[in-house]
């Protein structure tokens, strides 16, 4: 639902990844030239480790532990309302789609948040939907090249076991993988790690009763 992010159409604002390139990449002593970034690919090229060093940090994994059925977990996982709620830091509110509620196969919301100082959009989809197990949101517009946030659920002896995987591009090519690994990681993993906090607390008091339907 960040998304997503978890349940997450682009303003032609900058993306933040290029606001941080523009502004934050050279106090971290990186500098760009085009012809001579384009000249050392030649001369040397990426080893496989590298490539899938590249590759994972382009992916979170966290995972919950929640005193609480499986049910309630998966279904607070995909509550608009819920989201609202986990997202008070950056202004997150719905103006598209479903605008509240559960999210469901197929359905689409579209959030306007304000991330690294830029109010922008972001639409996701549920792509992917298997309750209490598993579903998947994806980005069909919004700043990133792509992402998809897949949300599992296993149940437990205390409860459940709910773990996130988001995997995510940005849009700038190398450039933009490099963000990845020195920026936005650290800012989706902190973003994501709040989100669950909500969830695990509404899930382990009678707040989930608020916000989601009578069983």
């Amino acid at each position: 639902m960040a998304a997503a992010p978890s349940p997450l159409t682009l303003s032609r604002m900058k993306t933040p990844t290029l606001i941080l390139l523009t502004a934050g990449l050279t106090s971290l002593g990186c500098t760009n030239s085009t012809r001579a970034g384009r000249s050392a690919r030649r001369r040397q090229k990426p080893t496989a480790a590298a490539s899938n060093t590249a590759a994972e940090m382009a992916t979170i994994e966290l995972t919950t532990l929640i005193r609480a059925p499986s049910e309630r977990c998966f279904d607070l996982s995909r509550s608009v309302d819920l989201h609202v709620a986990s997202t008070t830091d950056t202004g997150e509110r719905a103006v598209g789609g479903v605008m509240s509620g559960l999210l469901s196969l197929g359905e689409e919301v579209t959030w306007s948040a304000r991330h690294f100082g830029v109010r922008q959009e972001l639409t996701s989809r549920i792509t992917a939907f298997e309750r209490p197990r598993h579903f998947r949101d994806s980005m069909v517009a919004g700043a990133f090249r792509r992402f998809d946030h897949d949300h599992f659920f296993v149940a437990t002896e205390s409860g459940t076991e709910m773990k996130d995987v988001f995997d995510f591009e940005s849009p700038l090519g190398p450039l933009g993988r490099l963000a990845d690994a020195l920026v936005l990681t650290r800012y989706l993993r902190g973003f994501l790690e709040r989100r669950n906090e909500v969830i695990k607390r509404a899930a382990e008091s009678e707040g989930w009763r608020a916000l989601l339907p009578s069983p």
